[in-house]
C-alpha cells in the first residue's frame, strides 16, 4: 500500500490550496483517513480526520473554520481544502490512513495510523 500526497505549493497569505492523497496497491477501503503537518523544529501536528463513511470529520483547533476534509466515493482518495491560509500554516503536510476504526480519542495520535504518505510542502508567504 502506498499513499501519494500532492497539491502543495507556495501561496500568499489569504490564499488557498487543495491537497490530495491517493492510495494505491490495495482494493479494500480505509476506515480512517487523516492529515498531519510538521513545521521545521516542531512536532508533527494533527490537522484533520475523516471516516470512510464521510459523515464524521474532525479538525485541529488552529485550522477549524478554514480547512475542510473530504473523500471521494471510491474512498481511496481524500482531500484537504485549505482556505484563508496563514504563514503559520507553512509545513510539510502528510496524509495518513488506517485500515480499522481509530477511536475518536486517538485520531490526533500519529501512532494510531498504519500508513503514511511522503509529505507535500505548503509554504504561505506573508
Amino acid at each position: 500500500v502506498q499513499l501519494q500526497a500532492s497539491g502543495g505549493g507556495l501561496v500568499q497569505a489569504g490564499g488557498y490550496l487543495r491537497l490530495s492523497c491517493a492510495a494505491s496497491g490495495r482494493t479494500s477501503i480505509f476506515n480512517s483517513m487523516g492529515w498531519f503537518r510538521q513545521a521545521p523544529g516542531k512536532e508533527r501536528e494533527f490537522v484533520s480526520f475523516i471516516r470512510s463513511t464521510g459523515d464524521t470529520a474532525y479538525y485541529g483547533d488552529s485550522v477549524k473554520g478554514r480547512f475542510t476534509i473530504s473523500r471521494d466515493k471510491a474512498k481511496t482518495t481524500w482531500y484537504l481544502q485549505m482556505n484563508n491560509l496563514k504563514p503559520e500554516d507553512t509545513a510539510v503536510y502528510y496524509c495518513a490512513a488506517h485500515n480499522g476504526r481509530i477511536s475518536t480519542s486517538s485520531i490526533k495520535r500519529a501512532g494510531a495510523y498504519e500508513y503514511w504518505g511522503q509529505g507535500t510542502q505548503v509554504t504561505v508567504s506573508s
